[in-house]
C-alpha cells in the first residue's frame, strides 16, 4: 500500500451507506469499479491470518465445496454498505450478524476492525496494482466511505482510523501481530485448490493463485509458507501487466456491473427468507 497519502476528515457514519459519496465523481467511480474483486482472495487470506477469524471460518464455512461463496458474500456486504441504499446496508448487516451468532469471537471489535481494514487496504492495493494510482485526497475519501463497514458491525466509530497515516500505522502494527495457524492453512487449501468448485472457478484458479499470493505483504506470505523468489516475482509482474491490459480495454459499464448484480441477488435472497 502506497505510503504518503494524507488527509483528515472524520468519517460520516450516520448510516451505513454514504449519502455524500455520489456527489464526488471520482469517489463514486472508485466505489462502483469492480477492480477490487481481484484482490478478494488477498483480503480473505489476510483476515484468516488472525487465528480467531481463521477458526471461525474453518468451522462455519464450506470452502471445500463452495470456495467462491465467502468472496461473493464479502463483496455483497461491501457493495451494500458502501454504495447501496440504507435498506441494502441493513439487509447485508443482518445477514452477517446472523452468521456470526454461532461463531466464538466473531463479534470481537478487534476482529471486525481487522476484517474491515483488509477490505479497504485490498481495494486500494488493487487499484494501484491493476488500475491507476490513488491520489492522496481520494484515498482519504475512500477511507471515510469504508468506515461504515466496521461501524455497521458494532466497531465504535472512534476505532476506525480517521486519516490515511493513522490507518497505515494501524495496518503496520497489526501485521506484526498476525499468526497463521493450521486452520488458516486448511482454508487456503480449499480456497486456492478447490476440488468441487464449478469448472469456471477451477479454470480461473491459476490466475487467482498468482494474484492472491503476489499481493500479500511479505511477512504474511512467509507465514503461509508460499514459495516466493525471483521466478515467482517475475510471474506475478507478467500477470499484473496482463490484467492491466485487459482492464484498460474493458468498457466502464462492465467494470461497474458486478455491484448491481450482487445487490440484486442479495435483495432476491432476502425476499425469499
Amino acid at each position: 500500500m502506497t505510503n504518503g497519502r494524507t488527509g483528515g476528515s472524520a468519517p460520516d457514519v450516520r448510516r451505513a451507506s454514504s449519502p455524500s459519496s455520489g456527489r464526488e465523481t471520482d469517489l463514486a467511480h472508485f466505489l462502483a469499479d469492480s477492480t477490487p474483486v481481484i484482490s478478494g482472495g488477498r483480503a480473505i487470506l489476510l483476515q484468516i491470518a488472525d487465528p480467531v477469524v481463521a477458526a471461525g471460518v474453518r468451522r462455519h464455512s464450506d470452502f471445500a465445496r463452495r470456495p467462491q461463496q465467502r468472496l461473493a458474500h464479502t463483496l455483497m456486504y461491501v457493495y451494500a454498505v458502501v454504495v447501496g441504499t440504507p435498506s441494502d446496508a441493513a439487509i447485508a448487516t443482518s445477514f452477517v450478524n446472523r452468521a456470526h451468532t454461532a461463531v466464538a469471537g466473531a463479534d470481537d471489535v478487534d476482529r471486525q476492525l481487522w476484517v474491515a481494514a483488509t477490505l479497504y487496504d485490498s481495494a486500494l492495493r488493487a487499484h494501484e496494482e491493476f488500475g491507476d494510482p490513488v491520489p492522496p485526497g481520494l484515498a482519504q475519501r475512500v477511507l471515510d466511505a469504508y468506515a461504515p463497514l466496521g461501524v455497521a458491525l458494532r466497531v465504535p466509530a472512534s476505532r476506525w482510523p480517521s486519516t490515511v497515516p493513522a490507518f497505515d500505522a494501524y495496518w503496520t502494527a497489526t501485521l506484526g501481530t498476525l499468526r497463521v495457524t493450521d486452520d488458516a492453512r486448511g482454508v487456503v487449501r480449499d480456497l486456492l485448490h478447490p476440488r468441487f468448485a464449478p469448472l469456471w472457478v477451477r479454470t480461473a484458479m491459476p490466475l487467482v493463485r498468482i494474484v492472491t499470493v503476489g499481493m500479500l505483504p511479505d511477512v504474511v506470505r512467509a507465514q503461509y509458507g508460499f514459495a516466493w523468489g525471483p521466478r515467482e516475482q517475475a510471474r506475478y509482474a507478467r500477470t499484473v501487466r496482463f490484467v492491466r491490459r485487459i482492464r484498460a480495454v474493458v468498457p466502464g459499464a462492465l467494470l461497474r456491473l458486478p455491484g448491481p448484480l450482487l445487490l440484486r441477488a442479495m435483495r432476491r435472497y432476502a425476499t425469499r427468507r
